[in-house]
């Protein structure tokens, strides 16, 4: 809704115009209260449509009105759940995000390599179609430990459960709440690594997650615990295809950069994907259909996400292509 008023204001508008916007906003609001209250709301049908980036996603997109709803339920529940979470997760939390990740992971290194000075391992895993695995049961059940409110927990379940599936799993790509639905989920997981498995240097984004080691038989110790936990008290499985342990001379590749031992740099994907886009809104703006400011803001987003690694190389060619 709150997005709609900004629309809305964009165009010129009479009075009358705003106040009906305003009024029909405020009913709205009431009306989703009462269905609240008694215990009536229902979520309504999602629009379903895909996006690529890189690989295909579907995305499922709730109402106006439902998505009102879940941000409400998302802060309310981030304060709940929030501080339960471990330090190292880093994925649709505040103060944190890809970058702040793949710095932890580099002091991680270097702690443990002494500045890059000994050989040290990392382990890299992958949750296979987590978001489409996730058991909605064992989901309710880490909820309702912290969750006393039974309204707010009957709430939850239409949620979690509004997403049609023949199975008791899955959660829909694109509802804020099913981002901290799935820290909630996987910080079970995090608890184990840490507390159980003793691994001091974790890093997980949503599904992505590496150890820090110097011994590689802890690693593979590791490895060969978290199967079994994901398996069977999570019931998801690692992808097999993107399970590693390397050394750190062999490049880590997290969260769109890959790691060396003095230096990291882009991934190779990423940076191809940036200039085949860069090409794209160049032509578009030559073309007038879209403006300086425009290209400007594009640009300079790119440029924030390269100093974050060794760029030189891609610098010039971003100014190739602007011819600048």
């Amino acid at each position: 809704m709150f997005s709609a008023w900004h629309e809305f204001k964009k165009g010129k508008k009479s009075k009358i115009d705003v106040a009906t916007f305003d009024l029909n906003l405020e009913n709205n609001i009431f009306r989703l209260h009462d269905q609240l209250v008694s215990g009536k709301w229902q979520p309504d049908p999602y629009t379903v449509f895909f996006v690529k980036d890189p690989k295909l996603r579907k995305i499922h997109k709730a109402s106006v009105r439902d998505r009102v709803l879940y941000q409400a339920i998302h802060q309310s529940l981030y304060t709940l759940f929030n501080p339960l979470f471990i330090f190292d997760s880093y994925a649709s939390r505040q103060l944190k995000g890809t970058h702040r990740g793949v710095i932890r992971l580099n002091k991680y290194i270097d702690k443990v390599s002494d500045n890059r000075r000994k050989v040290v391992y990392v382990l890299k895993c992958d949750i296979r179609k987590f978001f489409d695995s996730i058991n909605r049961t064992i989901l309710l059940n880490i909820l309702e430990q912290k969750v006393l409110d039974s309204n707010l927990l009957e709430l939850l379940e239409k949620i979690i459960s509004s997403l049609k599936s023949e199975e008791d799993k899955g959660l829909p790509l694109g509802n804020v709440t099913s981002q901290l639905f799935s820290n909630i989920y996987l910080n079970e997981l995090d608890q184990f690594i840490k507390h159980h498995l003793k691994a001091k240097y974790y890093v997980r984004y949503c599904d992505d997650f590496v150890i820090v080691n110097e011994s590689l038989d802890f690693l593979n110790d590791c490895l060969f615990k978290i199967k079994n936990f994901c398996s069977e008290r999570l019931l998801v499985d690692l992808h097999p295809n993107k399970i590693e342990i390397r050394k750190i001379s062999s490049g880590i590749d997290f969260l769109g950069y890959v790691s060396l031992t003095h230096h990291r740099i882009l991934r190779t994907r990423t940076k191809n994907r940036m200039l085949r886009r860069l090409l794209v809104i160049k032509q578009q703006y030559d073309r007038g259909e879209i403006d300086k400011l425009k290209l400007h803001q594009i640009v300079q987003s790119y440029f924030g996400l390269l100093k974050h690694c060794r760029s030189k190389k891609i610098t010039k060619q971003i100014k190739d292509i602007l011819g600048i």
